[in-house]
């Protein structure tokens, strides 16, 4: 099972239909395809910026391999350690840029599959009134007493009146 987020526009209500359809729902974790396709993944994705950032880095990194004259195999190391890093950030990068773009993550789910989530997610978006982070009232409690013996933090009042 993997965590997933759902990016919707700013300021919709909950429950927003039209909201959904411009909605995306991004992976959490490791993207293969980052990995193993770095600027074509970035691009597939219209993040435009990142991929011209990446192009520009594999290249200055091939670059000062051939300047610092390392072997075809430690090319190869090194060019395989950055899409690995790519890999890794490459869904956090996703979900920052539609952040900046105004599509914050409003929602997280747990899901099997990438269909399996988008459908949680827009069927927890549209019930709006089981809106997640909003606490359902609870029962009265008894009001917390402040007393003689009150803890605070991790360890009881002293008695020297601290």
């Amino acid at each position: 099972m993997r965590t997933y987020t759902l990016h919707v526009p700013e300021g919709a209500p909950r429950g927003d239909a039209r909201a959904l359809e411009q909605a995306h729902v991004v992976r959490d974790g490791f993207s293969w395809g980052a990995f193993a396709f770095t600027v074509l993944w970035f691009v597939r994705h219209r993040l435009w910026l990142a991929a011209l950032l990446v192009l520009v880095g594999l290249a200055a990194l091939g670059f000062a391999g051939r300047a610092l004259g390392l072997s075809p195999f430690a090319a190869l190391v090194a060019v395989g350690l950055a899409s690995l890093l790519i890999g890794m950030e490459a869904s956090s990068l996703r979900r920052w840029t539609y952040g900046r773009r105004g599509k914050p993550a409003r929602d997280a789910v747990i899901a099997g599959s990438q269909e399996e989530a988008e459908l949680k997610a827009a069927a927890r978006w549209l019930d709006a009134e089981a809106a997640p982070g909003v606490a359902a009232p609870v029962a009265s409690r008894p009001a917390p007493r402040r007393g003689d013996d009150a803890v605070i933090g991790l360890f009881p009042a002293s008695e020297g009146g601290r």
